[in-house]
C-alpha cells in the first residue's frame, strides 16, 4: 500500500475542517475522501498543519493492524496473503493493469510503480540478459518479471498471493504470444510462495514494493534471506521513513478505506543499508520515485 495523500498549497487563511463539521465558512476547505477511501487534503499554513496533527493523535493504526492480524489467527504473513488473495488482488490487479476503471489515486500509483520498474530494467539492461538468472520475489502481476523474461532472462517469479502469481503467468502467456515477442530459452516460472520460503541461487534477486508491508524487525531477516539467494546483486525498494512521509502515512491511516492494504511500514535508509552491509552487500546505486500518491526508494546492491 502507498500513502494516498495529496498536499496542495492553499492560501494561509484557509484552515483545516473535517467533512461533516458545521458550520463551514468560505475560508475553510475540508478533506475530500476518494472512492477508494483515500483522502485528498488541501493544506495551508501552520494552523492547518497543527489542526491535522491534532487529529492524527486520535488515529490508532497499530490497533487496527493488530485486529487484522488477529483475524488471520495471529499470523501476519497469512494476513498479508489473505488480503492479496481477496480485495487486495482486485484492487492491485486494476492498478497494475491497463483498465480505465481506476481513480486518480490508483492511476498515479500505477504510473509511479511503472517508473520504478523502468529504472530496474534500465539498470539490468546495460548488459545482455540472455541466460541470466533472476528471481523476482513479490512479483505481483508480473510488471517486472515479464519484461525481464522477454529480454531473455531466466526468471523465477513468486508472490505470497496465489491469485497474483496466476495472473502474472496469464499475462506472460499473453505478452509472449504478441507478434514479434522474443521468448526466452527457458520460460519463466510463477509460483505462490512467501519470501521466507524462496530458495535457490540467482545472479540477481529483485524485491520491489514489498517491504512496505512488513516492519523493520522482519525486514532485516528478509534482507538476510534475499542476500543468501543472490550471487551477484540484490535490487530492493522500500518506502523511505522521513518526517514528511511519516506524516502522510498517519493522515492516510485516518482514512483506511475497505480496499486499502492491511498495513504500511516506512523504513529508514540507514537501516536498510546497514542490513544489506551485514548480509555482505554494498549499495552502489540509488534512485527515488515520488509522485503525489506513490513513493519508493530503490537500492542496487552488489556482493562484496
Amino acid at each position: 500500500m502507498h500513502a494516498s495523500i495529496c498536499l496542495k498549497p492553499t492560501p494561509l487563511s484557509r484552515a483545516f475542517v473535517p467533512r461533516g463539521t458545521a458550520p463551514r465558512s468560505r475560508h475553510c476547505r475540508p478533506f475530500r475522501v476518494m472512492d477508494d477511501g483515500s483522502a485528498l487534503l488541501a493544506v495551508g499554513g501552520t494552523a492547518a498543519v497543527a489542526a491535522v496533527s491534532a487529529a492524527l493523535l486520535a488515529a490508532d493504526p497499530e490497533k487496527r493492524r493488530a485486529v487484522q492480524t488477529q483475524e488471520a489467527g495471529g499470523n501476519e504473513l497469512e494476513a498479508v496473503a489473505n488480503y492479496f488473495n481477496t480485495q487486495g488482488f482486485e484492487r492491485w490487479n486494476r492498478i497494475y493493469g491497463t483498465t480505465d476503471n481506476v481513480n486518480k489515486v490508483q492511476l498515479d500509483i500505477r504510473e509511479g510503480h511503472a517508473v520504478t520498474v523502468s529504472k530496474v530494467l534500465n539498470w539490468l539492461g546495460e548488459a545482455s540478459l540472455d541466460g541470466v538468472t533472476i528471481a523476482d520475489i513479490g512479483c505481483g502481476t508480473g510488471s517486472l518479471a515479464i519484461p525481464l523474461a522477454l529480454k531473455g532472462a531466466s526468471v523465477t517469479a513468486s508472490d505470497i498471493s496465489e491469485a497474483m502469481a496466476k495472473e502474472a503467468e496469464q499475462r506472460y502467456k499473453a505478452a509472449s504470444s504478441e507478434p514479434g515477442a522474443k521468448k526466452p530459452r527457458k520460460a519463466p516460472t510463477f509460483q505462490a510462495q512467501d519470501l521466507e520460503s524462496c530458495s535457490g541461487c540467482f545472479d540477481t534477486v529483485a524485491c520491489i514494493d514489498v517491504m512496505i508491508h512488513y516492519p523493520q524487525d522482519k525486514v532485516n531477516g528478509m534482507i538476510k534471506h534475499l542476500a543468501g539467494l543472490a550471487d551477484k546483486r540484490l535490487i530492493i525498494s522500500f518506502a523511505p521513513k522521513t518526517f514528511f512521509y511519516t506524516w502522510l502515512q498517519r493522515v492516510g491511516n485516518l482514512f483506511p478505506g475497505p480496499s486499502k492494504a492491511t498495513r504500511a511500514y516506512l523504513h529508514a535508509e540507514a537501516d536498510i543499508e546497514a542490513a544489506l552491509a551485514s548480509a555482505g552487500f554494498k549499495v552502489t546505486r540509488k534512485e527515488m520515485t515520488a509522485t503525489k500518491f506513490y513513493f519508493s526508494r530503490l537500492f542496487y546492491a552488489e556482493r562484496l
